[in-house]
């Protein structure tokens, strides 16, 4: 089982969460909530209201997430899901437990983004129906003529 931390969509009661109790997609357990040891910018964009963790420590807030063990199956799932390494990239960073206790885990980070999402408000929690009244738009909800071409993103970063 791999540690994975999650700080977004795939939290419990958020709108992807569900990926995560699906066996079908491989095996997920819930270990702990957690929050990133280093700081990072945290940041909703695009007209889907999409969490972006960007690839920047040391800007922004430490971010409050959750800690799932998964196994190969669901890694495999997650990877193909955040579409790495070719949009999201999944690296090692530290989070720390409740109890003190400081885990390496897996996280899914926006190594590529536009400049523009450095001068958007950072969140330290996201929640899809918090007070930024940027409610997340699921993949279901969207026009398949009308996704995202990221991997086109240029930036300086």
């Amino acid at each position: 089982m791999e540690p994975v931390f999650v700080y977004g969509t795939l939290k419990r009661n958020q709108p992807n969460n569900y990926c995560l109790n699906d066996t079908e997609n491989g095996c997920a357990v819930f270990r702990s909530v957690a929050v990133t040891i280093n700081k990072y910018p945290l940041v909703i964009s695009t007209k889907f209201n999409i969490p972006f963790l960007l690839q920047k420590e040391g800007t922004g807030h430490e971010i409050k997430g959750e800690i799932y063990d998964v196994d190969t199956t669901m890694l495999e799932f997650l990877d193909d899901f955040e579409n790495h390494p070719d949009f999201y990239k999944r690296q090692k960073i530290q989070v720390k437990l409740p109890n003190g206790d400081i885990n390496d885990c897996w996280v899914y980070l926006l190594p590529k983004y536009p400049d523009s999402y450095l001068s958007l408000q950072y969140f330290d929690n996201y929640d899809s129906c918090g007070e930024h009244g940027l409610s997340y738009v699921t993949r279901y909800q969207r026009d398949p003529n009308d996704e995202l071409s990221f991997p086109n993103w240029k930036s300086s970063n």
